[in-house]
């Protein structure tokens, strides 16, 4: 049986990368500059420690860029192995990017809020490597584009993950206790997870190892 990935979000320093690549993470991810949200750090950071990350651990620029063009600009700044786009493209495409930066791939982030949201994951799944469902509102004023700790409707990412056409990372308010039911009824290709195993904005051990053990 296919095992379920694990990546740790809002890595802040290369301690914590290791930390979290040493209790069994898959992936890291590393957010930059965000209109709200936890764990932003600079891009010379996000670069230092994707740049000490072992081969096989996948390293994510968390990026709120919205033109195809910053999008390739902030990536090589920070030289991830991939880049998780956490609003919507609205100058230019995709493919863009892919000729630009050949060999990275590309998560897009789709916030689950209604019926809108599987439409809309289900289009873009046909242009990117991954879909990453989170629990945010690029509606409001002020954007919330990942890191809210909140839950949203499992049973619409399920349908995500049924009709899309590339694999689905499941985010949103997701830790120890809730991980397994989350893998039960959505079934994704990998989870994600910040707010859920930190204390006091630290990345806890315990709780980090309790997590990955209920995904294991």
């Amino acid at each position: 049986m296919r095992r379920t990935r694990i990546k740790i979000c809002c890595i802040n320093s290369t301690d914590e990368a290791n930390l979290a690549i040493e209790l069994g993470a898959d992936a890291i991810g590393l957010v930059a500059r965000m209109p709200s949200g936890p764990g932003p750090i600079a891009d010379d950071l996000i670069r230092q420690i994707a740049l000490s990350a072992p081969p096989l651990v996948g390293t994510f620029l968390l990026t709120c860029e919205t033109s195809a063009a910053g999008i390739i600009e902030h990536h090589r700044r920070t030289m991830t192995s991939t880049i998780q786009i956490v609003d919507l493209l609205n100058e230019g495409t995709y493919s863009q990017i892919r000729m630009a930066l050949p060999g990275v791939k590309l998560v897009q982030v789709i916030h689950v809020i209604d019926k809108g949201s599987v439409d809309l994951a289900v289009k873009l799944s046909e242009d990117v490597d991954a879909l990453l469902l989170d629990s945010g509102n690029p509606n409001l004023a002020v954007k919330e584009l990942g890191g809210t700790g909140r839950v949203h409707n499992w049973s619409l990412s399920r349908e995500i993950r049924v009709k899309a056409k590339c694999p689905v990372i499941l985010a949103g308010g997701l830790k120890p206790e809730n991980v397994g039911k989350a893998i039960e009824e959505v079934q994704p290709f990998a989870v994600d997870v910040c707010s859920g195993v930190r204390t006091n904005g630290m990345l806890d051990r315990e709780k980090l190892r309790n997590f990955i053990g209920n995904v294991l």
